[in-house]
């Protein structure tokens, strides 16, 4: 029989630890920064993903952003008041609506998205080029080795 004590001591446990680690580390860095752009995460999320476009609906904006449905409401609602997106009614179904980027949602978008890469962008410069393309093919493969939903 396989053992509590037998599984504490598998050798990819500190893999998958600094997997964690690292993905809270990152997130958190990141979520600061939005927090002091003046907007939540998930409202970064939505506007980033709706930037460049010309909008898409809901379900489609649940989808790329990977924000449930309830939630994705709430979002929304607080960025309309903030005249940042703007809700157009489907012609042929209204309960389908086409949600957009208003010119106000448009100029935050250039102004936030690319303040954040260049946040970002700090950090990652301090590994060469090489490595960068090594930790993508590492994080690939370890991705790869599960399967997809």
């Amino acid at each position: 029989m396989y053992t509590s004590k037998q599984a504490a001591q598998e050798c990819f446990l500190n893999l998958v630890r600094e997997l964690v680690y690292t993905y809270q580390t990152f997130t958190a860095y990141g979520n600061a920064h939005i927090r002091s752009l003046g907007l939540t995460t998930p409202q970064f999320d939505v506007l980033t993903t709706l930037g460049n476009t010309q909008g898409m609906t809901c379900k489609e904006l649940g989808e790329k952003t990977l924000i449930t449905k309830g939630t994705l409401t709430g979002i929304l609602d607080r960025l309309v008041e903030k005249g940042l997106i703007t809700r157009i009614a489907g012609t042929e179904d209204r309960r389908t609506s086409q949600i957009a980027l208003t010119p106000k949602g448009e100029e935050l978008f250039e102004e936030v998205f690319p303040a954040h890469i260049l946040h970002l962008k700090t950090q990652f410069e301090k590994l060469t080029e090489s490595e960068r393309r090594e930790a993508v093919q590492a994080l690939a493969k370890i991705r790869n080795l599960f399967p997809q939903p």
